[in-house]
């Protein structure tokens, strides 16, 4: 036994519900999320058929069979897992099944995932890759506005110069205003890209409290920030100043979609800080990672810009330039991180992960 304890031990680090069994179902070894899923302890598994712990066991059998034929290098299938020994409770949860061979040795791998938990993989994947897909667009955009924005406004400042009627004057002054205006905009879209990166350790309460200083001053009334700190998390490598513009525009946005709450006098908006373990984050797996929550009381995201919050220029209020959140998740993906959003018609909470180790 202590050598298939060795053999296997890098499946106990593993958040994934992960079992090796035989061909015919035995099962050789489980770790310990596979355990907290079932229900079951190890001693009770090991050497059960673990086709006895779902809802139709033919299924999970067949593809154990199937598992290290030539035409199949791994099946992958929803089933319903029961909890429990050998569903006593009578409670089961679907889940993601995929089993691939482990060698020639006729052992299988059989790895559930919650479908909750693959739908979160999923959404994880989309929004990296339109995160990506975002910054080339932005930093292509951005030099095609950039290039001939200058000349127009040196045409109009070329112009004004030989304009005698103040009227006419007025005019290209407007074409002057609004080429600086663009320029702005311009180089918010470019400021990510422009900018160095720099590192050190940051405290993320730190942060949190220099945009609740800056928050409380801007909605003096009617709006409470709670703190909400776990105090034992550590410090994180990081660039401060990008960390506090992230969350300082997440927080700008649900303090504006509080309106109503602050003319009421009860919005408010909770920074929640916590430790989370065995995290997946762009498709890497870190140990701890931060878990920083925005939460506000307010009327919620409309469920029409939802999917396309992190999108560049899309805002859900007039007036806005839709730039906040995009600038937002492009300085937490410089720090390996995500930003995703959770939102009902009773708030709104945007969730921040950065990797600790």
């Amino acid at each position: 036994m202590s050598g298939a304890l060795s053999k296997y031990a890098g499946l106990d680090v593993l958040a994934t519900s992960v079992a090796v069994v035989r061909q015919d179902g035995a099962v050789l070894h489980v770790n310990a999320a596979f355990e907290d899923l079932l229900g079951v302890s190890h001693k009770v598994l090991l050497g059960s058929d673990v086709a006895s712990y779902f809802q139709v066991p033919q299924t999970i059998a067949e593809a154990l069979r199937n598992a290290n034929g030539d035409d199949c290098a791994a099946m992958r299938f929803e089933a319903h897992v029961l909890l429990g020994n050998s569903g006593a409770a009578g409670l089961a949860t679907p889940v993601h099944v995929v089993v691939s061979p482990a060698g020639a040795s006729g052992e299988a791998v059989l790895e559930l995932l919650p479908l909750e938990q693959q739908l979160r993989l999923e959404r994880e994947e989309r929004l990296v890759d339109q995160a990506l897909a975002n910054k080339e667009l932005i930093r292509g955009l951005a030099h095609e506005i950039k290039n001939p924005l200058g000349g127009i406004r040196g045409a109009a400042q070329l112009l004004q110069l030989d304009l005698e009627r103040k009227d006419l004057r007025e005019y290209t002054q407007v074409i002057i205003h609004e080429a600086d205006r663009l320029q702005v905009l311009v180089d918010r879209l470019l400021a990510p890209h422009r900018s160095a990166h720099v590192v050190s350790d940051v405290n993320i309460h730190e942060v949190c409290e220099r945009v609740r200083a800056v928050v409380l001053a801007e909605y003096p009334q009617g709006l409470s920030v709670v703190r909400d700190y776990d105090t034992s998390l550590p410090e994180l490598r990081g660039d401060r100043e990008q960390l506090i513009q992230a969350v300082l525009n997440i927080a700008q946005n649900a303090a504006q979609a509080l309106a109503q709450r602050r003319a009421a006098g009860d919005a408010r908006i909770t920074f929640r800080t916590r430790v989370a373990r065995q995290v997946t984050l762009a498709k890497v797996r870190y140990k701890l990672a931060l878990e920083l929550h925005v939460i506000d009381n307010g009327p919620g995201v409309s469920p029409e810009i939802k999917d396309r919050l992190f999108y560049p220029l899309v805002s859900g209020r007039d007036g806005g330039t839709g730039l906040g959140l995009t600038l937002a998740q492009t300085f937490v993906q410089q720090h390996n991180g995500l930003i995703e959003c959770d939102s009902t018609g009773q708030g709104t909470d945007f969730k921040i992960s950065i990797p600790l180790l």
